[in-house]
């Protein structure tokens, strides 16, 4: 495996669009990558694809990634020396087809990811298999509103944990064209959902 270096103290990361995944691929963040895409990947990769699509929901056109502090974020201390933890996590990321070396200094990286295919479902215990088998027997039972709906959902959340303001969330769905209702819905369930864990966090 090659692995991918960086010469700079950041990475300009750019999206890898798909139109095809953009409709039917799964968010970094979604309980599919962290239940399947885990055991495949590995922790390392899936905790840095989740920070990724954090900074794309707050700059999709890409943004500056600091290489150090990224992998002391991510306990996989300093990414100095070509075999660092760090460089062999986004190496992986590559090899995964997760991403793609673009101009020097830059990494492209999927917004969203595929679903497993074959051989790579292959990889799981037999129990998330038959998981995967029926999670994808479900897939294709929901409808374009209730998957747009989850979308919006998870962007919500994402947003109100990057700090954003609820009107600022709203507003921000409504600029990437959910529709306002729609946009309304996601933000109470986001509120909802931020509630409840700082409750459980509190213990209040």
């Amino acid at each position: 495996m090659t692995l991918v270096m960086f010469e700079s103290a950041t990475v300009t990361i750019r999206p890898w669009t798909d139109d095809t995944l953009e409709r039917v691929g799964y968010d970094p963040r979604s309980p599919y990558v962290e239940r399947f895409w885990l055991g495949v990947i590995g922790p390392s990769v899936t905790w840095l694809m989740r920070r990724i699509a954090a900074g794309f929901d707050t700059s999709p056109n890409g943004f500056e990634m600091p290489l150090a502090e990224t992998a002391r974020a991510l306990g996989l201390g300093d990414p100095g020396g070509r075999n660092s933890a760090f460089f062999r996590t986004l190496s992986r990321m590559v090899q995964f087809d997760l991403a793609r070396t673009g101009q020097p200094g830059q990494l492209e990286v999927m917004r969203r990811l595929p679903p497993l295919n074959r051989r790579q479902a292959a990889r799981l215990s037999p129990t998330l298999q038959e998981a995967h088998e029926r999670w994808q027997m479900a897939a294709n039972d929901t409808t374009p509103v209730e998957a747009a709906r989850r979308r919006s959902r998870q962007l919500a959340l994402s947003l109100l944990e990057l700090g954003e303001s609820p009107d600022e969330v709203e507003r921000q769905l409504m600029r990437w064209r959910y529709h306002p209702a729609l946009a309304r819905d996601a933000l109470c369930w986001a509120v909802d959902r931020q509630r409840e864990a700082v409750t459980v966090a509190t213990g209040a």
